[in-house]
């Protein structure tokens, strides 16, 4: 009878561990081997492009031949006129109507006086280019409208409606060069 060998449970962990240590170290198996190849494509950072700065919104200056009702020129020329002769009251600093413009030649604005009447005095307030005629204008009680139509750059045309037929009219004032003149009292019909 044949007999078998034996082998030892030490045998059989030094044979485990030379098989290990002989295959770890195999010519396949180095660490260059297992260390991943870099890739072809190259990383290429792209940095967005920067917002376009937000459109610039500036107002354009106001045009300053354009009619303005609420110039401080026109609240400083109603402080200074003569208190409404009727009332002894200020005028209102609010016109009621007008043309006013920094470069008409002759503009007007209409205010009323300041108080609580039923029907209070009105009167025009004259100005050439933007600037308050203090002295040397007709008389300008009463009117209570502009008629924009008839009134040009040197001309203006205000209007008296008394509210009774046939009692309305447009009396026209122009600055002729030096001052203002009166050149027309028309009837409205």
């Amino acid at each position: 009878m044949r007999s078998r060998p034996r082998f030892s449970p030490a045998a059989a962990v030094a044979g485990a561990v030379l098989l290990s240590v002989l295959t770890a170290c195999g010519s396949g198996d180095s660490t260059v081997a297992k260390t991943p190849e870099p890739t072809a494509t190259p990383v290429t950072t792209t940095s967005a492009a920067p917002p376009p700065p937000p459109p610039t919104t500036t107002t354009p200056p106001p045009d300053p031949c354009a009619v303005n009702l609420a110039a401080p020129v026109i609240a400083q020329a109603i402080s200074e006129l003569p208190r409404d002769p009727r009332t002894s009251q200020p005028w209102n600093a609010e016109p009621i109507a007008g043309n006013y413009n920094e470069c008409a030649q002759l503009s007007a604005v209409i205010v009323k006086a300041n108080t609580n009447a039923a029907n209070p005095n009105t009167r025009a307030v004259l100005f050439h280019l933007g600037k308050f005629i203090p002295t040397g204008v007709p008389d300008t009680y009463g009117f209570n409208d502009i008629d924009a139509a008839a009134s040009t750059g040197d001309t203006v045309a205000l209007k008296y409606s008394g509210g009774v037929a046939g009692l309305s009219s447009v009396v026209k004032f122009r600055w002729n060069g030096n001052g203002v003149e009166l050149i027309g009292n028309t009837p409205v019909g």
